[in-house]
């Protein structure tokens, strides 16, 4: 089951948290909002890969994530955000951890995500995350500016995570911690 830790409530997402999903990403001012149709589909479609993180009833943060068709060994963090407010105290961590004790990955060996070039603060996390496990993090090339077509768009690395071993963040064997 999903955990409470420190001053946050962690719970998968539903169809109404997604307008809120929304605003927080924009409120980052460092993530890039999608539509929120998007956010529809991942707190419905994925909420079994999910997250959100609640404060008094308040969203202070969220993981969205899903499994790739291509490669189901893997989950990819499509985007992890936390309010400022909140920002400091271990919740992106929290978050990507119980991200892994989901029934949604079981099984999954590896985490990715791709990251832009300038968002320092989620590479940062992505590495600490990946010695916090003792695995590797692979950076691996993702996109680059010209997939993006037209619109102005910095390059986005592919970041590896894994393989996770048995007994890293209580699972990786498909069992719960």
């Amino acid at each position: 089951m999903i955990s409470a830790a420190r001053a946050w409530d962690l719970r998968q997402p539903k169809t109404r948290d997604a307008s809120a999903v929304r605003e927080l990403v924009e409120a980052t001012g460092t993530l890039e909002p999608n539509t929120c149709y998007a956010y529809l589909l991942l707190c419905t479609h994925f909420a079994e890969t999910c997250l959100l993180a609640e404060r008094e009833g308040k969203l202070v943060g969220f993981v969205l994530a899903y499994r790739p068709p291509s490669h189901p060994e893997a989950v990819f963090v499509w985007q992890i955000g936390v309010h400022q407010d909140a920002r400091g105290q271990g919740l992106a961590r929290q978050l990507l951890e119980d991200l892994l004790r989901q029934p949604g990955t079981r099984g999954v060996r590896f985490v990715e995500a791709t990251v832009g070039s300038s968002n320092e603060a989620s590479r940062r996390l992505f590495e600490s995350f990946a010695r916090a496990l003792g695995v590797p993090c692979e950076v691996q090339p993702g996109f680059v500016s010209a997939d993006f077509g037209p619109l102005a768009h910095e390059d986005e690395a592919l970041y590896r995570i894994g393989p996770l071993v048995s007994g890293a963040v209580g699972y990786a064997s498909g069992r719960q911690a």
